[in-house]
């Protein structure tokens, strides 16, 4: 029932996914392609799309206590997911970059554009204004923030934590939440044009991603056998939304209003890694082939197993 109303709702949101992944694939064959276009197309969504995403969306969230347990649901999982593989990298010796990789794709979700329209699918409006208060508030400062110490901290080049604390503060997603956290604050609407030139960077921020995504995926049986992928793909697909699953369903009643959050608040906890997780990743040189596949494979296996966290949220 699930995956034909979502398949019937939002077929050309999987479409774009699948072109723009093989897009990425075929322009990496092109001989003559530049081998840094990977970095350099990150490096754009980085310095002006995630800048402009931040103006438009955290500018005008309603700030209020009824918020605040879908906003938690990143600040619960991506701490968790640093104590749990940095703990158990630290026990079995695994590389530092290996680690990092691990902690910034594992705890992250896809709560945009991915979650964005399964939410919408399944539970109309009112649950796609849940969805945005998990990935603006929760998810997206989240990766502006605590994503780039992991980054810093676990990245090939040796930092102080004067130096850490810097990238963060300088890191344009992050300088431009603060901007628009401000401006939230202040009650300050951005409109007009000026509103309309952000929607349009905002508008590339799927198929310029997914593209770099595709371009960084070289699929190989030596990839596939790696543990650490399955390590990192079991604990976001699975064991992530277990603990939302378990703490949410403790907290929450699961009718009415609350139910709701409850119910997308799973859901969202259990979407594939996300695309700007894998960005930073690759950035700071951390597994970048696998921070990709990550990505790469997360999403077409995130519909199989959000069809079961559908049915555990809705019938038990």
């Amino acid at each position: 029932m699930y995956l034909v109303t979502f398949a019937d709702a939002d077929m050309t949101n999987i479409l774009l996914i699948i072109i723009c992944i093989l897009i990425g694939v075929l322009l990496r064959r092109i001989k003559d392609f530049p081998e840094n276009a990977p970095r350099t197309l990150n490096a754009y969504l980085i310095y002006v799309v995630l800048p402009a995403i931040s103006l438009l969306h955290i500018s005008r969230v309603e700030l209020s206590l009824a918020i605040l347990l879908p906003i938690l649901v990143a600040w619960i999982i991506f701490p968790l997911t640093w104590l749990l593989f940095g703990t158990i990298g630290k026990k079995f010796n695994w590389k530092r970059n290996t680690i990092g990789c691990l902690i910034i794709c594992g705890g992250l979700s896809n709560t945009g554009f991915v979650g964005y329209p399964i939410i919408e699918a399944i539970y109309g409006a009112e649950g796609l204004k849940i969805a945005v208060l998990v990935d603006q508030p929760g998810s997206f400062i989240v990766v502006s923030s605590l994503a780039i110490i992991v980054a810093s901290i676990y990245g090939s080049e040796k930092m102080r934590k004067r130096d850490i604390s810097k990238k963060v503060l300088f890191f344009p997603p992050f300088l431009f939440f603060l901007v628009a956290a401000s401006l939230n604050v202040m009650q300050v609407e951005i409109s007009g044009s000026f509103e309309s030139i952000l929607e349009s960077f905002a508008a590339t921020l799927t198929p310029i991603a997914l593209i770099a995504v595709g371009m960084q995926l070289q699929i190989n049986i030596k990839d596939i056998r790696d543990h650490y992928l399955w390590y990192g793909l079991g604990y976001k697909l699975l064991l992530a939304p277990l603990v939302i699953f378990l703490l949410y369903g403790l907290l929450l009643d699961k009718s009415g209003d609350q139910g709701l959050i409850y119910k997308v608040s799973v859901l969202e906890a259990g979407m594939a890694p996300m695309i700007t997780s894998s960005i930073i990743a690759s950035n700071y040189n951390l597994r970048p082939k696998m921070a990709s596949l990550l990505v790469g494979l997360g999403i077409p296996l995130s519909f199989f197993t959000l069809a079961i966290w559908y049915y555990l949220v809705e019938y038990l």
